[in-house]
């Protein structure tokens, strides 16, 4: 029995559709910069905003109309949530779904009975993909929520609580590869600290460190050949989470020999929350090789919290597609709505009406992104910009092949440096524009 029978397949109707369950710009089939829309976006569904979000906030309970859940948290229950969220997947045409392990089955009374309600959902999903086509993007483990995860998992104070999360993680590793998943990933919802003055801040590092080498060896163990993945977020819940940003991750990484095997997976509020542009950090990440996957959501300006909000601003659009092209794309990664519906918004068909919008975005943005792409127009002005570095003084620069008593020497007799030009940030943003205006 269909949950949304009165809302169709949404198929692409074109920019002057007025149907709000078409969409304007996402043509799966549509080719740009020689690969199809479809492949560009890898698109995913989150389970965990979409089918376990409530509406709930500090201030009351949740508001969020949901027939087909019948609010327990029962395995039967969340098999028929599983059912349901594949009818939403197929009708949106998402060719992937990501999921926290405790979003899509109940934790028991105890880590074997956990496990058991787990495999019982998991065998739902696994038939549902074979019957939809519908694949997994990543898993993850959900080691936030539950009390016992306080003071952290990887990085907690509490032994027992850190060998609780290793064997979550492990189950979790085996349902994902066991369905397909293309990555694995790691948020530190609580690794950080809420103050240093009772922190061992080195230890709880080499902790996290040596968690994170304990699933590469066991992905090795069970054939897992997925992409790891670590998400960065500064701040909440904890006051500073170690995964800050794609800095600090990559910094992390190389500290302890793992940038071999995780890359990052990035989102918009977070970078937000960082105090960061997110195409700062997609560029941030893809020039050192470590760009694999991307939340896609967007923050409120006038508000100071992790909002997860649709995107539907071009520009924040067009500047990430820009970057994603000039990197290569998101390889094994995608774009993975990582975002809720408002708590206003509590029919079912807000669900359709978010996800399609936020679809188009990314649509108009990719096209924007490559026609500024196909006409060079920001890149030929870096590329003056930086003339000086391509010969001359600046090529012996970056080659390595003067020091700093060469450099005394050359100024000494050239007596002053060549006038500077202007950045033009201004002409630049109108650039920008005049291709939003045209696409």
């Amino acid at each position: 029995m269909s949950a949304f029978p009165d809302i169709p397949t949404v198929q692409y109707e074109g920019p002057e559709s007025d149907n709000p369950l078409a969409f304007r710009w996402y043509n799966p089939d549509e080719m740009v910069e020689g690969k199809s829309m479809k492949d560009h976006f890898r698109f995913s569904i989150v389970y965990w905003h979409t089918f376990r979000g409530t509406g709930a906030d500090p201030f009351g309970p949740g508001t969020a109309v949901r027939p087909w859940d019948d609010g327990s948290e029962s395995v039967q229950n969340a098999q028929n949530r599983a059912r349901v969220a594949f009818e939403l997947f197929e009708k949106l045409q998402a060719p992937y779904y990501a999921f926290h392990d405790r979003d899509v089955a109940p934790e028991g009374s105890s880590l074997a009975e956990t496990n058991a309600n787990f495999d019982a959902v998991a065998d739902v999903l696994a038939e549902e993909q074979k019957r939809s086509g519908v694949k997994l993007l990543w898993g993850t483990a959900n080691m936030f929520s539950n009390p016992r995860f306080m003071h952290g998992a990887a990085t907690t104070c509490n032994a027992d609580v850190f060998a609780y999360a290793a064997a979550q993680v492990k189950k979790a590793m085996e349902v994902t590869h066991r369905l397909g998943g293309e990555n694995y990933v790691f948020w530190g919802g609580r690794e950080g600290y809420q103050n240093l003055y009772n922190t061992d801040m080195k230890r709880e590092l080499d902790h996290l460190a040596q968690f994170f080498h304990m699933a590469v060896d066991y992905a090795k163990q069970i054939g897992f050949t997925g992409q790891f993945l670590i998400e960065p977020k500064p701040k909440e819940p904890t006051k500073h989470q170690y995964d800050s940003d794609a800095a600090a991750c990559l910094n992390f990484l190389r500290a302890y020999d793992l940038t071999d095997h995780f890359k990052l997976n990035l989102e918009t509020n977070h970078a937000t929350l960082a105090g960061h542009t997110m195409m700062h950090e997609i560029d941030y990440a893809g020039h050192q090789g470590a760009l694999g996957s991307i939340d896609a959501n967007t923050g409120d300006m006038l508000l100071g919290w992790d909002t997860d909000q649709f995107g539907t601003d071009y520009y924040l659009t067009t500047q990430m597609m820009y970057y994603i092209l000039k990197h290569g794309g998101l390889g094994s990664g995608g774009v993975n709505f990582d975002a809720k519906v408002r708590r206003e918004s509590f029919e079912p068909i807000d669900l359709f009406y978010a996800h399609i919008g936020s679809m188009d975005a990314y649509a108009k943005g990719l096209k924007i992104a490559a026609a500024i792409r196909a006409d060079n127009a920001l890149e030929s002005f870096i590329e003056k910009r930086y003339s000086s570095w391509d010969s001359g003084i600046g090529a012996k620069i970056e080659s390595g092949s003067v020091g700093f008593a060469d450099l005394e020497a050359y100024m000494l007799e050239k007596g002053e440096a060549e006038a500077n030009i202007s950045g033009r940030q201004e002409l630049l943003e109108n650039v920008v524009n005049k291709y939003i205006d045209r696409v």
